[in-house]
């Protein structure tokens, strides 16, 4: 919430946990050659503020779903939306009796308008950012999502056309400069910004602001608007995302004459404007988890809960997709035969340590497909729990589906597949169980929950409810309280999969991904793995 200051903040949500590595720039002068380096990659002037301090802040509870970014969907209609005058009183108070300061809150926005921008936007596909900063509080926000979006892996630039001489933003203007991120004049900018930037960030002004648009403010909101007019054409066009307000709306009744800036994406802060029930773009987040319990009681807002440590939650209907049209062009480093090991498990080991240096979320899981003596084959997660020169183990339900079907056909093949590294890993083989004394020093080395879950759990078997299996876990949690050691079940241990072909995938653009197959042959008597490249 920004009072005075005009605030029209963005918020965005996000998995920096995949944020890559940030690029270095350079740029030329002339108006359409604001060029990156390539990267590896893996007082407003024209409005008069309404008397309230300065600021909006962030939203409520954290939701009960884990993960950093993640995002949720909320029902719009059951969420409460601010006139004017109630978002300006919100903001006295917590700029007011709840300490909030402006630089504080100036920071929360702008991270949270960067990690929304990652949540819906990749860089590897709208890498170029230009946010155009208005001299209020709305355009630090921008400032600072700028700086964030550097680090995130995106190539940003900056018009700041009205600079304000106050520390805060002399501060936020120095750290740009710091990590080199271009400032453009309205002169420098493209007549046409469609050519130069993939994003356009509207941190021109927010709810505390009426009245027209002065220079040079008033065209660059134009050249926000033109850019619909390309999209009818069937131009390509960057997508806009305005912050809380999309600059030239009224506040409470939206894009009044019809003819205004059509964001892709608007993010509100605290709660919605009324004017954001106008708002018809596929992407519609609330961003902010700092509005106490007691002004939500006081102003009766309905707001949603944020889930896990997101900053943000996504309002209404996610867009409906055109499965058909899902696609990522992958950009790898390449995958060449002399760069791989000859052993194709040092292969597999070097790039599970990349995958567990990259902090990717169970780089162990793995997906096992068996098939019974029907030939019917059927797939399911598993956690690999040790792999060497003998091969790979899990551990499971001797009874299972995949016990039964194993039982029948000793052969499965397992994929691995880490999102974050744009690689797979395909292995086929024989698989017999474990030794009982390999299973047994397993199985007293997990959680003692788990144990008990293991024992609770006929896998695959009919269950009358959840209830049935809470009062069995229950009473073995009671019959074992005073026993250092459970027993492990008999129906319970591991399997270890042989080796007979590997297959290491990576992904690269326009589909030409580096596919490597190991495959066992006899060379002077000796075993031997040898190495093809497959046609992607």
């Amino acid at each position: 919430m920004r009072g005075v200051l005009g605030k029209s903040r963005k918020m965005i949500c996000s998995l920096l946990s995949q944020a890559p590595v940030s690029p270095a720039y350079y740029y030329r002068s002339s108006p359409s050659i604001y060029k990156p380096k390539p990267s590896n990659r893996f007082s407003w002037g024209f409005l008069a503020p309404i008397p309230s301090p300065a600021i909006r802040v962030f939203c409520s509870k954290p939701g009960e779903v884990g993960g950093l970014m993640a995002s949720s969907v909320q029902n719009q209609g059951s969420i409460s939306y601010l006139t004017q005058r109630e978002a300006a009183e919100v903001d006295e108070t917590l700029m007011g009796p709840l300490g909030f300061s402006v630089d504080q809150l100036m920071e929360l926005a702008g991270l949270s308008v960067a990690t929304s921008i990652a949540e819906v936007y990749k860089p590897s596909e709208y890498n170029r950012i230009l946010a155009i900063c208005g001299p209020g509080n709305n355009g630090g926000d921008g400032l600072v999502a700028a700086r964030h979006l550097y680090h995130f892996g995106y190539k940003p630039f900056v018009c700041y056309p009205k600079r304000t001489q106050k520390p805060l933003y002399s501060g936020l203007v120095t750290q740009l400069e710091s990590l080199s991120i271009p400032f453009l004049s309205v002169d420098e900018l493209p007549m046409d910004l469609s050519k130069d930037f993939d994003i356009l960030v509207d941190a021109m002004f927010g709810f505390s602001f009426h009245g027209a648009p002065r220079p040079p403010f008033d065209d660059l909101i134009k050249k926000l608007i033109n850019l619909h007019y390309y999209e009818q054409a069937q131009r390509k066009s960057p997508v806009i995302v305005s912050v809380d307000i999309p600059s030239g709306w009224h506040v409470e009744e939206g894009d009044v004459g019809g003819d205004g800036i059509k964001p892709d994406m608007l993010v509100s802060l605290t709660a919605p404007k009324l004017c954001a029930k106008k708002f018809s773009g596929p992407h519609h987040f609330l961003g902010g988890r700092f509005v106490p319990p007691a002004i939500a009681e006081k102003y009766k807002l309905q707001l949603p809960q944020y889930p896990g440590m997101s900053m943000c939650v996504r309002i209404g209907k996610p867009p409906q997709i055109d499965i058909s049209a899902l696609r990522e062009n992958y950009i790898s480093p390449e995958f060449l035969e002399e760069q791989v090991e000859a052993d194709p498990l040092d292969q597999f080991r070097k790039w599970f340590d990349d995958a567990m240096a990259a902090n990717l979320k169970e780089p162990n899981a793995m997906a096992l497909s068996t098939t019974g003596k029907d030939g019917k084959p059927s797939s399911r997660m598993v956690l690999l729990k040790g792999v060497d020169k003998d091969g790979f183990v899990w551990f499971t339900n001797y009874e299972s589906q995949k016990a039964r079907q194993l039982s029948e056909n000793p052969h499965a093949a397992l994929l691995f597949y880490w999102d974050g590294l744009n690689r797979q890993v395909r292995v086929e083989g024989s698989v017999e169980k474990v030794s009982d004394e390999e299973s047994e020093q397993y199985f007293h080395s997990r959680p003692r929950g788990s144990q008990l879950g293991a024992i609770v759990s006929k896998q695959s078997t009919v269950v009358p409810g959840r209830h049935v299996l809470h009062q069995q876990y229950k009473e073995l949690e009671e019959k074992y309280s005073k026993e250092s050691l459970i027993p492990k079940p008999k129906y319970w241990g591991g399997y270890r999969l042989k080796p007979e072909r590997f297959e290491f995938w990576q992904g690269q653009p326009s589909r030409l991904h580096d596919r490597l197959e190991y495959s066992p042959q006899e060379t002077d008597g000796k075993r031997v793995w040898k190495i093809v490249r497959l046609a992607p």
